[in-house]
């Protein structure tokens, strides 16, 4: 069997930056642990599949290892599928996920996502976590991964952390964020135990640090870098509980798999 599959920089404005994703466009679910293989196979960070719905598309990530509730870029890299490798005619697409309908819509030369928020809220500090980062947070929160908070961009920039450390924590993964120099804020995402030491970017983690930001800076636009190896540039704006993050994405190879 060949199933079409599409690679995608993702928050990327040219090839080589923002975050890689596979995308499968399918006409029916295949089994689990064929989706799970493929996935594997590719070794991205994630590899998104979605076949036609109701509403618009069902749509599924899985990394490496797992399936995951919910995955910003390979959402972002499936709507580009959609919008421009596959012709789709409207300004709005719909994804039924495990997180609930998520919305893409066309802004520009960019794509924008409409996301629920996932505010964090204080938690204690983790000793596990500190040892695990070399360093030790101004704040800690924690929503569905744990989010560290140091005073700088230089700092985010200069962590080295232990993966197996990390990896032993009981949320999905680790965000480390700061104010930004020429940014609103930055960060950094790391979830070994998901089979991703660092994801380039991750629209996910952007659900909670939104809102963080949002509270902290007074203001409900923000810009944001992941300043990973790759990097990649957000645009987030809060509105109503829902997080609306725009990037650009760029397709880097379109092929066929044989399973």
């Amino acid at each position: 069997m060949k199933i079409r599959q599409f690679q995608v920089d993702a928050f990327a404005e040219r090839v080589f930056e923002g975050n890689p994703a596979a995308v499968c466009p399918l006409d029916h679910w295949l089994e689990d642990n064929l989706l799970q293989s493929i996935a594997e196979e590719n070794n991205l960070s994630e590899t998104a599949f979605f076949v036609p719905s109701a509403k618009g598309y069902q749509l599924r990530w899985f990394t490496p290892v797992t399936e995951v509730d919910l995955c910003g870029h390979a959402t972002l890299a499936a709507a580009h599928v959609l919008f421009e490798e596959l012709g789709y005619p409207r300004q709005r697409i719909t994804f039924e996920t495990r997180s609930g309908d998520l919305f893409v819509e066309r802004d520009g030369i960019r794509l924008k996502m409409d996301f629920p928020a996932c505010p964090a809220v204080p938690c204690a500090m983790s000793e596990l976590l500190t040892r695990g980062l070399g360093r030790r947070p101004v704040e800690v929160l924690a929503a569905d991964d744990y989010m560290a908070v140091f005073e700088s961009e230089d700092i985010v920039r200069a962590i080295r952390p232990d993966q197996a450390l990390l990896a032993q924590l009981d949320l999905r993964g680790v965000i480390i964020t700061a104010p930004g120099v020429e940014v609103d804020f930055v960060s950094r995402f790391f979830a070994p135990k998901f089979g991703i030491p660092e994801d380039p970017v991750t629209g996910s983690a952007h659900c909670a640090l939104t809102p963080y930001w949002a509270t902290k800076l007074g203001k409900s636009h923000l810009i944001a870098r992941q300043v990973s190896k790759r990097g990649g540039r957000l645009s987030c704006e809060i509105n109503d509980g829902r997080v609306m993050l725009s990037g650009g994405a760029i397709t880097f190879m379109s092929a066929n798999i044989t399973v």
